[in-house]
């Protein structure tokens, strides 16, 4: 892209596009992009909803699945298949934006039926300006309050700088509390991302880490490679569908 000496592009001026990574055979919960919530599944409420912020130029499922390839199409959405199995959603829809002119890739995971207009917009406004240029990956997060969360190791959690950039992404609890009688606050990391799409490129090239592969933490490897993962805190997301459970919290939400 072109630009004036001195002149930062506006956020406004970049191409977004909203990629949403979708297996069917997810490990913990085989099929539960497929699960119905209220009136339509879980893949097209997260398609819906995304779609329904007109943040985006365009808004795209990347699935190995026919299944849910169909599910898209057949309700008149946006779908494309991958060439080939993947070990992250990243990596899925890197190769969907590959040939794509598109300044800003946003990663919407498939399991978040209850995706909102708010925090993306916050997560877009990252790249804004002088400032935001040279900014290549951001990420959500929000505040835990339940310890049982806290503790559970499929809530991946998150510890920051002031500056709001992640130092580290964990299954663990993190801080630990060593004393118990400070303030400690948790946060746990939503999985949405942002990038500029040569960084998302980047990280398909790169080797997976040793602290990814320890933590099955995909952005861990932004980290191991020196790029800073700029957090964006946010209000409660509702529901991020991995586990059975958690699918019986989000119809919980749904029927509130």
């Amino acid at each position: 892209m072109s630009e004036k000496k001195g002149l930062q592009p506006n956020i406004t001026s970049l191409k977004k596009i909203a990629l949403i990574p979708a297996r069917y055979a997810a490990t913990r919960f085989p099929g539960k992009l497929m699960q119905v919530l209220g009136d339509k599944t879980i893949i097209r409420h997260t398609y819906d909803n995304t779609v329904a912020t007109n943040l985006f130029d365009e808004v795209m499922v990347a699935t190995d699945s026919d299944i849910i390839f169909n599910e898209i199409i057949t309700n008149g959405g946006k779908a494309v298949m991958s060439k080939r199995s993947h070990e992250s959603g990243s990596d899925r829809i890197a190769e969907a934006v590959a040939d794509m002119n598109v300044d800003i890739v946003v990663n919407v995971q498939g399991d978040e039926p209850f995706v909102q207009k708010e925090p993306l917009e916050k997560l877009l406004q990252v790249f804004d300006g002088e400032k935001g240029s040279k900014q290549q990956v951001a990420s959500l997060m929000q505040l835990m309050k339940e310890q049982q969360f806290i503790e559970d190791p499929n809530y991946v959690k998150v510890a920051v700088d002031r500056n709001m950039n992640a130092l580290f992404f964990s299954r663990s609890v993190i801080p630990y509390p060593r004393s118990k009688e400070l303030p400690t606050n948790y946060y746990e990391h939503i999985g949405v991302y942002a990038f500029r799409k040569q960084a998302l490129l980047d990280f398909t090239e790169w080797p997976i880490t040793p602290l990814e592969a320890a933590e099955k933490i995909e952005c861990l490897r932004y980290l191991e490679y020196g790029i800073p993962i700029k957090m964006v805190l946010t209000e409660y997301m509702g529901v991020e569908i991995d586990t059975p459970e958690d699918m019986e919290r989000a119809k919980a939400l749904y029927n509130l």
